[in-house]
């Protein structure tokens, strides 16, 4: 199924989650303008808040994995996703390093504890697959650990399936020189220089390492019943379209967006007066600063 236009570089090859980059033979890819690009994003945010409205009447629990290589896109992704959704009902789960308590805990403990319940969507940014990602190739767990780990996620996700939950898991694949781009332009610009950390610079070193680990990985987790989605996130526009469109096409929804609603008249004052202005405290008017 293509989850793009006829018009796009993005074809499918037969497996439902597989998109590949074709083109004029010379390696180029036709980009999406601008402008085609809001138009087309626009709409998929609209739907994405059909869905939104359709997973809370219906009581769904929806659980959304964005994995993937440093810098390949996930975040702006889920960005995309969010931004104009209720966060009451759809929520990002970005845990961070797990403390020594957690630790000691059944490794996909701290995860359940962010798993939706009815009416719910929940996306992971970063999931429990990390044990087989950053944890594997920097030696943060144990042979056993891992090994476990590659046993027992299969049967996890089954578990979540047959309680009722959709699970759906992106792979969001970015070439060595796409990466080492993205990682210059954060150098570069300020507003993105935090999202390099020390563990991003270290991966830059272990580009193999980590294609291995994403290799077993996929050859252990890549199931019929929860299969990997990959996303060419070469192209960030690209990508953003393409993910969404196929995130909207898993769930089948129907648009119960309430009709317009017409706002009543505001009832006259009956004799209520307002404090004085200048008993409450209100923030500098910075503004004014930048106006002559």
């Amino acid at each position: 199924m293509a989850i793009f236009s006829d018009r796009s570089p993005f074809v499918d090859i037969g497996n439902p989650g597989m998109i590949v980059m074709s083109g004029s033979g010379k390696g180029e890819v036709e980009r999406i303008g601008k402008k085609e690009y809001q138009k087309e994003l626009f709409r998929l945010q609209l739907d994405l808040i059909n869905l939104q409205e359709w997973v809370k009447a219906e009581g769904l629990k929806v659980v959304v994995i964005f994995e993937g290589r440093d810098a390949a896109g996930k975040g702006g992704v889920i960005k995309r996703i969010t931004q104009y959704l209720n966060p009451r009902i759809v929520r990002v789960a970005a845990l961070p390093a797990p403390t020594e308590r957690q630790k000691s805990e059944w490794y996909f403990q701290r995860y359940v504890n962010h798993l939706p319940a009815a009416g719910e969507i929940v996306l992971f940014d970063r999931s429990w697959y990390n044990r087989s990602g950053v944890e594997r190739v920097m030696g943060f767990c144990t042979e056993d650990e891992y090994d476990e780990f590659m046993r027992s996620c299969p049967m996890f996700e089954r578990m979540l399936i047959r309680s009722g939950t959709i699970l759906i898991k992106y792979w969001f694949s970015v070439s060595d020189e796409e990466q080492l781009k993205r990682f210059k332009a954060r150098l570069d610009e300020p507003h993105k220089r935090w999202k390099l950390s020390p563990m991003d610079l270290e991966s830059l070193t272990r580009w193999e390492n980590y294609s291995e680990a994403k290799d077993i990985m996929f050859a252990h987790t890549d199931t019929k019943q929860a299969p990997w989605h990959v996303v060419n996130s070469e192209i960030k526009r690209h990508a953003h379209l393409n993910c969404i469109n196929h995130f909207l096409s898993m769930i089948p929804h129907e648009d119960i967006t309430p009709s317009a609603i017409k706002l009543p008249k505001r009832k006259k004052a009956k004799g209520y007066v307002r404090p004085p202005m200048s008993e409450q405290t209100f923030v500098p008017n910075h503004h004014e600063s930048l106006m002559d």
